[in-house]
């Protein structure tokens, strides 16, 4: 079955983006935006809400037509572009750019989709993870934390009653500073680790 993968960039503090939804404090450089493409060009589809589809959609299907784009703006353009997507939102009524829309969360339909054949499903935006958090439809987490504290903004995680029992997959840091933290879900009723085990 495939994976729903929340894959977001982070302040130290644990923000997304800062008042007024910048997000020009995220160091993204040619080898952390190549590392991006080879993990999603892999992906079944997108999965983003309003928003994030919205921000997405104004600039990167024209991306690798200009000059000014770099070699991984212009690869990253064509994946996004020939990737599949799904946008949830209750007030789009059609997109483009091989979309379709959503206007729910719904368990079945998300349960029937992971059961299909193909690649894994990127999870972006903190609003929509947050609604895939409470369904418990989130299966793995990559991290991507940036060597900088904003002081405030909108938080990745929100306040939730629920604790989610993770296992450290994978580490890695580029050379800007930005450290990735691959962590997978813990099974259910699997004990979690004493520090004791070989």
């Amino acid at each position: 079955m495939r994976k729903i993968i929340l894959m977001m960039s982070v302040s130290l503090d644990g923000y997304i983006e800062g008042p007024g939804r910048r997000i020009d404090w995220h160091l993204v450089d040619d080898e952390l935006h190549t590392h991006f493409n080879d993990r999603l060009r892999t992906m079944g589809a997108f999965l983003n809400g309003r928003v994030t589809y919205q921000l997405m959609a104004e600039f990167w299907p024209t991306a690798d037509s200009d000059p000014a784009s770099t070699g991984p703006m212009v690869d990253f353009a064509r994946i996004w572009r020939d990737m599949p997507k799904i946008v949830f939102s209750r007030t789009l009524e059609r997109a483009d750019w091989n979309t379709t829309v959503a206007h729910e969360v719904s368990v079945e339909e998300i349960t029937a989709l992971k059961a299909q054949p193909g690649g894994d499903l990127a999870l972006g935006g903190a609003d929509l993870a947050a609604a895939f958090l409470r369904h418990d439809l989130v299966d793995e987490f990559w991290i991507y934390v940036h060597p900088v504290l904003i002081g405030r903004g909108k938080p990745l995680f929100p306040d939730s009653a629920s604790k989610v029992d993770l296992r450290l997959v994978e580490t890695r840091p580029f050379g800007n500073g930005v450290v990735l933290l691959h962590y997978e879900r813990m099974p259910a009723g699997r004990p979690e680790p004493t520090g004791q085990e070989a």
